[in-house]
């Protein structure tokens, strides 16, 4: 029986992808400067400190670290607070599980105070009964510590409890940890597809027809 659910935040409740992989270009337009075709390749697979030196030699920037990384994180803000969308269909999703009495919690990579920005703009901040973000808890999605930290604030154990993760190393690392996984469709990870549908207990490729779902959960 089901009692708890965990759910992620970027590429699964909101449709906030596009901005990670245009991060760099989006801060390059903001100081005046076109980006070369490729640019989001090339930063895909560093950090932001990495992908701050990169934009500084490449572009000539005559900035420091700081400076830029400043200005990329003012364009992560503004796009969780003013611009980012729900993933169609979520709403009704969560409006679903409360019904059924199921508590929900977030685990997120991302920055806490952008998270509750964009949830409270898009109104589905109160349908959760907390928020665990990887940096406070000093870990990433390839352990199971948030999630086991989640389960512990939902009361729940992880064998009754749904985690909602678009990514493949996150739904892989909560289903060894016996979790029930759900996941959900994201375009950034077309090239993992087949891994993740067949690691998944479940697989959305979008929130629809909740009563279906739920059948399905039913029998896990």
């Amino acid at each position: 029986m089901i009692k708890g659910a965990i759910f992620d935040v970027d590429g699964t409740l909101l449709n906030s992808m596009p901005v990670w992989e245009n991060l760099g270009e989006l801060y390059l337009r903001s100081i005046g400067i076109e980006a070369e075709k490729g640019l989001g390749e090339e930063l895909s697979a560093m950090s932001l400190p990495q992908g701050a030196d990169y934009l500084i030699q490449h572009y000539h920037l005559g900035k420091t670290r700081n400076k830029v990384l400043d200005g990329i994180n003012q364009q992560i803000r503004e796009f969780y607070a003013e611009k980012v969308p729900l993933k169609p269909g979520v709403r009704e999703f969560l409006e679903g599980l409360r019904e059924y009495r199921i508590p929900m919690v977030i685990v997120t990579t991302s920055d806490r105070s952008n998270v509750e920005a964009a949830l409270k703009r898009l109104g589905v901040l109160n349908f959760f009964d907390g928020m665990l973000t990887c940096t406070e808890l000093g870990t990433d999605k390839n352990r199971p510590d948030i999630y086991l930290a989640a389960s512990l604030q939902l009361d729940t154990e992880p064998w009754e409890t749904l985690v909602f993760e678009d990514a493949y190393h996150a739904v892989l690392t909560a289903k060894k940890a016996d979790f029930r996984t759900v996941a959900v469709y994201d375009e950034a990870n077309d090239g993992k597809l087949g891994k993740i549908w067949n690691t998944a207990d479940i697989y959305l490729s979008e929130y629809a027809d909740f009563d279906m779902f739920w059948r399905r959960v039913s029998k896990l």
